[in-house]
């Protein structure tokens, strides 16, 4: 495909109807230039392919179901996330798709929202990890992927309308990193923008989002699109960046293009950078089409079983209750354990070619009895169902039950009200610890849930939504085949007002204010010092790993330095087993609000059974920064920092430190509102004010290193937050006035910036 020739032979008419869809999963084509269509479809741990003959959008193929984002980011493995991106990517080319929809990598702001199923994490670097992972897999087979919702796409209530209203330090640190993260490392394709608005702007004509940063200062050279009905303003978009709007919007929007840009509101320069994208993204589909491609679902059943129970975490396992015998008598119980509930609703819900329950896989491990216990379509407590299932819980040694949130529960579109499961379900939990003490809990969710039973069981097994295998990877699990090795990639507080965006989900009117700021998931239990019921990074394990060793590359680092972090992790169980090694940077004094630590550092490591191996870390500049809104970037600032090795964010088993001597500094200008402390702290600033100031015997005081005494202390504390205006006016000396003050100042000031 000649693209300089096509984009000189293209009419304005034919321009503009590239930079809109076909249909709900095509691309435009323009026959007279042979410039086909694509297909789209989406995803990200599935194929939902349009069947060719149906007309409804929903209607899709048979297809294999992964396990979704929220069970594979507890795998905490980069490769896990590869392997789902490949065999996506072989599926696509079997269909023809040329472009599948995901992964999303929205944070998780509250475990409220109705599509946190298909976010990864709480954690910007985790997210971001994982999304390029993925990414990578999918492209690696010649199909682009479309990273969305950019950005702060963080609930469905008013999901087109609402804005995000979010400061710049926590919209870089914590919102945007993720998408910075995949768009660097993995260089997707497309990136599709949220509904939703920022600070006022819909992310679809936001053009410091999908022009400044993602391509100016992120370099991302692919094309961006709209989710489906994300456009407020065609015009707006195509001036912000956003080259093709999804789905068709059947000639309304081409038409409003065209218009703008005869009557000279739209310069057609803007719209042929879009054209350029959308033919790039064609001639780059082209190239890579494989039809013939085999696509092998039972082969990729088996692989999802596999990756299942990786991401799997153990909450609890009193007295060693799990792994189960088979010689046991064990009792499954609850609707779940027949009808698993392995995904969510919506726009990413798989047609699955076949199911594994629970219920089925145990055959391979043991004679288990069953009750269904409680109805899925209602939550009413149904006195035959709980009878059937209090008498097959007495008669078993241990009895396991299916819980979690029925499909009605978690959906795309709308937000969850509460972290509670069907009361149905706690009732039924409630009533078999009384006939039976020896009860497992196996959950299916899709984000954390309330958990009022903690105490009363003796094991828990979070499976989140592990797809159409999950049956069977539970069973693995339950019976020892598998051991449990996924920690959580996101905190479950004790209780829905525990979260720190309590007070403001999902807003008010059409705005919701990101009052938390920073502090978001663990970064806020941290800061609170507010003990999470699981925190993240949390799980269990059937053996027992120790760590030790811990040695720094260097005590002191600059700015180009890397600072390499090694660690030795052994089995010392009886089984071999995988265990995350997390690792988090903590800076020890701030002149700015941070985070207590902040992850920087994963890896997932298999050991047999006495078993030790190194894991090594790689530090650069950015894993100490935050970001500055004063000179809009990242700045570290220098001094100490503590770097923290752990099996999760509250259990640190290792520490050091590492002093970052980093040579740049903050522009600062003094003026006369800056305060006495302020000034002070500047290196030969009182050289330069003394002149001023030489007159007052307070001022001297509070300028003394060697001051001591209660009084003296409480005259340098109010000295040191007194405005130097302030200071002036306090001083009866014609001598001492704002014009001679501001004259210092202004010196001051030169010599800072001659030093800068």
């Amino acid at each position: 495909m000649n693209i300089d020739r096509i984009m000189q032979e293209l009419t304005l008419e034919e321009k503009a109807s590239l930079c809109s869809g076909a249909d709900f999963w095509h691309t435009k084509a323009v026959e007279r230039l042979d410039i086909p269509g694509i297909m789209v479809s989406d995803g990200p741990h599935g194929l939902r392919k349009n069947k060719d003959i149906a007309h409804d959008p929903n209607e899709a193929i048979e297809a294999v179901c992964f396990p979704t984002a929220c069970a594979t980011a507890c795998s905490f493995d980069r490769t896990l996330l590869e392997s789902i991106g490949k065999a996506m990517g072989d599926q696509c080319r079997h269909e023809n798709v040329s472009v599948v929809l995901g992964p999303g990598c929205n944070i998780k702001r509250s475990p409220l929202c109705g599509r946190n199923f298909e976010y990864f994490s709480e954690d910007p670097y985790l997210a971001g990890q994982l999304a390029a992972a993925h990414i990578k897999g999918v492209q690696s087979r010649g199909v682009g992927t479309s990273l969305k919702h950019f950005a702060c796409n963080n609930q469905e209530h008013r999901r087109m309308s609402v804005s995000a209203e979010v400061s710049e330090r926590a919209l870089r640190e914590i919102y945007l990193v993720p998408f910075e993260t995949a768009v660097k490392d993995s260089k997707p394709w497309t990136v599709m923008c949220s509904y939703n608005r920022i600070n006022g702007v819909y992310s679809s004509e936001n053009k410091m989002l999908l022009t400044d940063i993602l391509r100016g200062e992120w370099g991302f050279g692919g094309l961006v699109m709209s989710d489906w009905g994300a456009v407020n303003d065609r015009v707006e978009g195509v001036k912000a960046g956003l080259d093709l709007e999804m789905p068709s919007s059947w000639g309304k929007n081409d038409k409003k293009i065209v218009e703008a840009v005869r009557a000279g509101e739209l310069s057609e320069k803007d719209l042929d950078k879009c054209v350029r994208r959308v033919l790039e993204l064609v001639e780059k589909a082209a190239a890579n089409a494989a039809p013939d491609t085999v696509w092998d679902k039972e082969k990729d059943h088996v692989l999802a079983r596999r990756l299942a129970g990786e991401c799997m975490v153990l909450l609890k396992n009193d007295e060693d209750i799990l792994p189960l015998d088979g010689g046991e008598k064990i009792a499954f119980i609850g609707k779940f354990a027949e009808q698993p509930r392995y995904q969510g609703g919506g726009s990413s819900h798989i047609n699955s070619f076949k199911v594994t329950s629970a219920l089925d896989a145990a055959k391979e491990y043991a004679d288990v009895s069953y009750a269904p216990g409680f109805p899925l379509d209602k939550d009413e407590t149904d006195e035959k169902l709980l009878s059937e299932a209090l008498q097959a819980a007495a008669a078993a040694d241990k009895a396991v039950i299916f819980a979690g949130l029925p499909d009605s529960f978690e959906f795309e579109g709308f937000d969850r009200r509460s972290m509670k499961i069907p009361s149905c379900q706690l009732k039924l939990i409630e009533e078999v610890c009384k006939v039976n003490p020896n009860t497992v809990v196996v959950l299916h969710n899709g984000a954390p849930i309330e958990l009022p039973f903690v105490a009363q069981v003796k094991g828990i097994l979070e499976c989140y939504l592990a797809g159409q295998a999950a049956g069977g990877a539970v069973c693995d699990i339950l019976f020892g085949k598998v051991n449990p090795s996924g920690k959580l990639a996101e905190t479950f507080p004790k209780k829905l007002s525990d979260n720190p965006s309590y007070l403001n989900f999902p807003g008010e009117g059409d705005r919701v204010n990101y009052a938390e700021d920073l502090f978001v998931g663990y970064r806020y239990y941290d800061r609170k010092q507010l003990e999470p019921l699981f925190p993240f990074g949390y799980g269990l394990s059937y053996t027992t790993f120790e760590y030790s060793d811990l040695r720094l590359s260097h005590s002191e680092i600059d700015d180009d330095r890397i600072l390499t972090a090694e660690v030795t992790v052994t089995n010392t169980g009886k089984r071999a087993g995988k265990e995350v090694v997390q690792l988090y940077v903590s800076d020890k004094e701030s002149s700015v609000i941070r985070p207590v630590k902040e992850l920087k550092g994963f890896e997932k490591v298999e050991l047999k059974p006495g078993e030790s191996k190194k894991v090594v870390f790689r530090l650069d500049r950015r894993a100490f920064a935050y970001y500055e809104p004063a000179i809009s970037d990242w700045f570290v600032e220098y001094g100490e920092f503590e770097i923290l090795i752990g099996a999760s964010s509250a259990d640190i088993r290792l520490r050091d430190s590492v002093y970052v001597n980093s040579a740049a500094r903050l522009p600062v200008k003094f003026t006369l509102n800056s305060t006495f402390g302020d000034i002070k702290a500047c290196p030969d600033s009182m050289k330069i004010l003394g002149g001023v100031l030489k007159h007052s015997r307070s001022v001297e005081e509070a300028a003394d290193p060697h001051r001591d005494g209660e009084d003296d202390e409480m005259l340098v504390g109010i000295g040191d937050e007194t405005p130097l205006r302030s200071i002036i006016s306090f001083i009866d000396d014609p001598q001492v006035t704002s014009q001679r003050m501001q004259a210092a100042l202004d010196e001051l000031n030169e010599l800072i910036a001659s030093q800068q």
